[in-house]
């Protein structure tokens, strides 16, 4: 029997799984939501078996979905999720989880009680360039590593506003975060320094931060700093180096950078991240098998308490122990 899927946003991101499942054998793209009926009906016509809908409850009623992809902006996050809990529906939600830590804990109760199975959208993990630099990693001694994402400012309103999107480290910068959680560990304290340099004279509303960088203490032992920057006028790069004993691992978007002992080693990424991770959610779904899932809430509720606490140490400009 074909598995309903329902979307929940209807952005870029929704569009992305939204393809990759209405390819898979056996799935179905049952319903769009849209912030308005105009929305999703627009987001519904290249999908044949989707609903549009403008309310979250009347999907859940009509449609019935035996799972739900959640693809909304950070501010959205909290009431969809209550929903799908409350009535037992497995869902994937892309990152960040909430613009603050609040929301994402009240979640993370509901759904360790339900025991719901659910994945979330850190797509780095599933890349051939972090899968290759786990197995590396593994017999390699980790000093420390340096992340980036230094780049432009998104052109959509929510993004500038901090109230909207969290601002740049929680928003876009935690899939380094992210990365260095899921290869080096648990972080347990972050200081960090944020500031505004340029975006609030250039556009109109900015109240996010356009710089800042943080240093975060891992338990390992190990050290990192993750840096980033939306001041730019084009992406400039994005990814995270990490620094052993016998040389350096550079993880990029598209692919894996080795350096050592005067060698270098490049190695692309050849599989799409998009579709493994929505493969493992599908497959956990048919069989009750989830160790595909590489991220669940629970995980990413974490990497949550990094980039919340980066915030706040930036706000306060003291040290941050992570989940207090």
């Amino acid at each position: 029997m074909a598995l309903n899927i329902g979307m929940i946003g209807t952005g870029w991101f929704s569009k992305v799984h939204a393809d990759i499942l209405s390819n898979m054998d056996g799935v179905n793209v049952a319903a769009f939501v849209g912030t308005s009926q105009e929305k999703a009906e627009a987001a519904v016509k290249n999908y044949a078996t989707a609903r549009a809908y403008s309310d979250v409850e009347q999907m859940l009623d009509k449609t019935k979905p035996d799972a739900v992809y959640i693809c909304v902006p950070p501010f959205a996050h909290g009431d969809i999720e209550s929903q799908l809990v409350q009535r037992g529906i497995p869902f994937l939600v892309e990152k960040p989880l909430g613009t603050n830590l609040a929301t994402p804990k009240q979640i993370l109760h509901g759904v360790k009680k339900a025991g719901l199975l659910t994945s979330a959208g850190y797509h780095f993990r599933y890349t051939d360039a972090a899968m290759k630099a786990a197995e590396m990693l593994d017999s390699r001694k980790i000093g420390m590593a340096l992340g980036y994402w230094m780049g432009d400012m998104p052109q959509v309103y929510w993004w500038r506003q901090q109230e909207g999107s969290g601002g740049q480290f929680i928003e876009q910068t935690t899939h380094m975060v992210d990365l260095l959680r899921c290869l080096l560990g648990e972080v347990d304290e972050v200081y960090a320094a944020f500031a505004h340099r340029a975006m609030q004279d250039i556009h109109e509303g900015v109240t996010v931060h356009d710089v800042g960088t943080a240093t975060l203490k891992l338990r390992s032992g190990a050290v990192a700093t993750i840096s980033n920057t939306c001041m730019l006028p084009e992406s400039d790069k994005v990814g995270l180096a990490i620094y052993t004993e016998q040389g350096v691992i550079d993880i990029q978007p598209d692919k894996l950078i080795v350096k050592e002992k005067g060698r270098m080693t490049e190695i692309r990424n050849a599989a799409n991240p998009y579709l493994r991770e929505s493969e493992a959610f599908i497959h956990a779904l048919r069989t009750g098998d989830a160790s595909g899932i590489l991220s669940t809430y629970e995980d990413a509720v974490k990497t949550m308490e990094v980039t919340y606490a980066a915030l706040r140490s930036a706000e306060t400009g003291v040290p941050v122990k992570v989940g207090e």
